[in-house]
């Protein structure tokens, strides 16, 4: 089923697909898959090849498109773009607490199984097949999207054209232990950064910590807030505008009352708004899982935080935030993850995870990638990242300390025009 729609300077179908949610065992089990495609005004009725774009997360769907504008103009010029909203997003069979409700916790751990990089690229092939059948088709892949790009290539690169990735390659054989390790270290520095740009974010940070820690105070959804969630917030600060958004929330924290301090209800609204774990939970129910590959995560932010020490507040010493970290209180804090704990238990126990990338395969790759590493991301291990440079074929980078993780939001169009020059052989501009 498709729908056609008019937007800002583009033209949009929207796509509808009914596909197995295992293609292996048991394919009367169906899920609907989503993807908007668009195109140009000018270019509308022409027989354009596809893009697709893997969104980051997991557990994001694609971006909204407003108008022809960012890396989609840049897109639009040759191409038609497949904005997929990944299996379980958007508006492909959402996963959250409500949709899973008539599940049991074992059945929905089952269920969750299904929704990693190699089912999503299983989705992509099966829609290939209709959209695009006699032809490969190119890719694109900013963050976790850029480990769905390099399972694609280990998988199906015969579906492949040509393939790009922003602020996403992955390792290609390290454990979740060794990426905590590294980006918990990233995440040290980018505090530092900002405590550095604000020069009283510290004394606000540390009012509002120990504050918290006296008190119990309720954000407007009616969860306990706590020095934990509050050190959350830091998932912002490796994001451009990012430090600025969790600077001026900081601001506005408590506000002095007749009875004496008090948390800002400006605050209590906002800061839910910096925080996607109740609207988006596929993020921390399957985070860690995409680093898994014959082994179980049992949790692994958690446990690297503990040779961390700077991480674990006490009253008598500065808050740090934390990064792109998954914990298991989260599923007692979070209103929305709650129901959903006794399946992320057995998420993070689970041991028979497949492998994720054919190294043999990629070392032999025939499809076209460039991609950009961004030498200052807090998500990213730059050095992980450089290392599997080495291991794919064809593959050629452009290294960068012009943006942070996010840099395809900001500056998309000029990174796009660099990796498709890259691509094609001509001299970056």
């Amino acid at each position: 089923m498709h729908i056609d729609l008019t937007l800002a300077d583009i033209v949009a179908r929207k796509h509808f697909f009914s596909v197995p949610l295992d293609y292996q065992q048991n394919l009367s089990q169906q899920i609907t898959v989503f993807a908007r495609e668009i195109s140009s005004i000018e270019n509308q009725h022409k027989k354009l090849p596809y893009l697709v774009f893997f969104q980051g997360g997991p557990g994001f769907g694609a971006v909204r498109p407003i108008s022809n504008s960012g890396w989609i103009k840049r897109a639009l010029k040759e191409y038609r773009v497949l904005l997929l909203d990944q299996r379980g997003t958007g508006l492909s069979s959402p996963v959250n607490a409500t949709s899973l409700s008539d599940m049991s916790s074992t059945d929905q751990a089952d269920y969750l199984s299904f929704f990693r990089a190699d089912n999503i690229i299983r989705d992509a092939e099966y829609i290939r097949a209709k959209l695009s059948p006699d032809e490969p088709w190119t890719i694109l892949g900013q963050s976790f999207g850029g480990f769905c790009v390099l399972h694609y290539l280990s998988a199906a690169p015969e579906g492949l054209k040509e393939a790009y990735i922003t602020g996403g390659i992955p390792s290609l054989t390290r454990t979740a232990d060794e990426v905590y390790q590294a980006t918990y270290q990233r995440v040290i520095a980018k505090n530092k950064d900002f405590f550095n740009r604000f020069s009283d974010a510290r004394l606000l940070v540390d009012n509002l910590a120990k504050y918290l820690y006296g008190n119990k105070v309720y954000l407007a959804t009616g969860e306990q807030l706590t020095v934990e969630m509050l050190q959350l917030l830091g998932v912002n600060i490796g994001m451009e505008q990012g430090p600025e958004a969790v600077y001026y929330l900081l601001e506005q924290a408590l506000i002095e009352t007749a009875h004496g301090e008090d948390l800002n209800p400006l605050f209590a609204h906002q800061f839910s708004q910096l925080l996607s774990y109740n609207t988006n939970p596929i993020f921390a129910l399957m985070h860690e899982s995409i680093y898994c590959q014959h082994n179980a995560s049992s949790w692994a932010a958690h446990r690297v935080r503990s040779q961390f020490d700077q991480f674990n507040y006490h009253p008598d010493k500065p808050l740090l935030f934390t990064g792109e970290m998954v914990y298991p209180w989260m599923f007692a804090q979070f209103e929305a993850l709650t129901p959903l704990q006794p399946a992320a238990e057995l998420i993070a126990a689970k041991k028979d995870w497949p492998a994720l990338y054919d190294l043999e395969k990629l070392a032999n790759n025939k499809v076209p990638v460039a991609a950009a590493i961004y030498s200052n991301d807090m998500f990213v291990e730059m050095q992980y990242s450089l290392e599997t440079t080495q291991q794919v074929g064809q593959l050629q980078y452009w290294l960068t300390s012009e943006y942070e993780h996010n840099g395809i939001r900001m500056d998309g169009e000029r990174i796009l025009d660099k990796l498709i020059s890259l691509n094609r052989g001509h001299c970056l501009r």
